[in-house]
């Protein structure tokens, strides 16, 4: 039997070949050696982050959510959801917390889940995969596995905004939330811990629509890394991850900078840490190669 059991909601941009499909595998990864078992919620639905809020009225996005959470009452009781997408989480714990403070909202979702056959009770609890981490298993516990030490990587870890607002990670500042700086460092790297733009948006919301702006707030995060003296930047978000990377190129080409930052998530760090392949890490699905990160997985 695994140490832990979870609800695994793994979101749209982690399946196979989706943008974020080098996040899944890591994350499977990272969670095989700390002995986590995952267990994919049957027939889960997108969580609606992309066209939720979109006019189409707050029951329909309350009640995808609300299926997703039934379908985990039904089918995996009394396991917590477990997201690793932050807007994924973002949103599903936003339902959750309608659904708990209103018996009307309650009542009309159900009879909306109920042309399905389902019913939420209200009885998962849905959190990050940094809160399991961090809550179920502290620093020590995580490190208790670590085989090859980050030693000698410079690393500047950016939250972004929707990990950090409004619900955050319980005991961490809005402000300045340290628990990447943490995570680094309690697998031997050196954490940037006054890298001041760990909690910029990264104009996700604004990268198609108004690219400018979206892009004056990725060049602040990567030029700051680089101030900083990084050599790459962790983040546990997936449109973070998307963003920051992908528009680099587009950054040199309009504005004649040189960046060229790798941009990895906390599990790709913590599989090359206990011991994984670059291939286990998913690190061959970087547009812009962590060489460093790949080094110390291959020795």
């Amino acid at each position: 039997m695994s140490k832990k059991e979870y609800a695994f909601y793994p979101g749209c941009s982690s399946q196979l070949k989706a943008s974020a499909s080098n996040y899944l595998v890591s994350t499977n990864s990272m969670c095989t050696a700390l002995d986590i078992k995952l267990t994919e919620i049957p027939d889960w639905n997108c969580c609606g982050a992309s066209i939720g809020y979109c006019e189409g009225g707050e029951l329909p996005r309350i009640a995808i959510n609300a299926r997703n959470f039934a379908q985990a009452e039904t089918h995996l009781p009394g396991q917590d959801i477990v997201a690793t997408c932050a807007a994924c989480w973002l949103g599903a714990r936003e339902s959750k917390e309608r659904l708990d403070a209103s018996a009307v909202l309650m009542k009309e979702t159900n009879e909306a889940l109920a042309a399905a056959g389902l019913h939420y009770k209200g009885e998962v609890e849905v959190r990050h995969m940094v809160e399991v981490l961090i809550e179920d298993f502290g620093y020590e516990g995580l490190k208790a596995p670590m085989k090859k030490s980050l030693e000698g990587l410079k690393i500047a870890g950016y939250v972004g905004c929707q990990t950090n607002r409004p619900f955050g990670i319980v005991g961490e500042s809005f402000e300045n939330p340290l628990y990447l700086d943490k995570m680094v460092e309690t697998f031997g790297g050196e954490a940037l811990t006054k890298y001041e733009q760990k909690v910029t948006c990264c104009g996700g919301a604004l990268a198609f629509s108004e690219p400018e702006k979206s892009q004056k707030q990725i060049r602040d995060i990567v030029e700051s890394a680089y101030d900083h003296g990084a050599e790459m930047i962790v983040t546990p978000c997936p449109l973070c991850q998307a963003n920051v990377e992908v528009y680099q190129s587009e950054i040199n080409k309009k504005q004649g900078t040189k960046f060229n930052m790798p941009v990895v998530y906390y599990s790709q760090l913590m599989t090359v840490a206990y011991g994984g392949s670059a291939k286990d890490a998913a690190l061959d699905g970087q547009l812009i190669r962590a060489e460093k990160l790949e080094k110390i997985a291959g020795k």
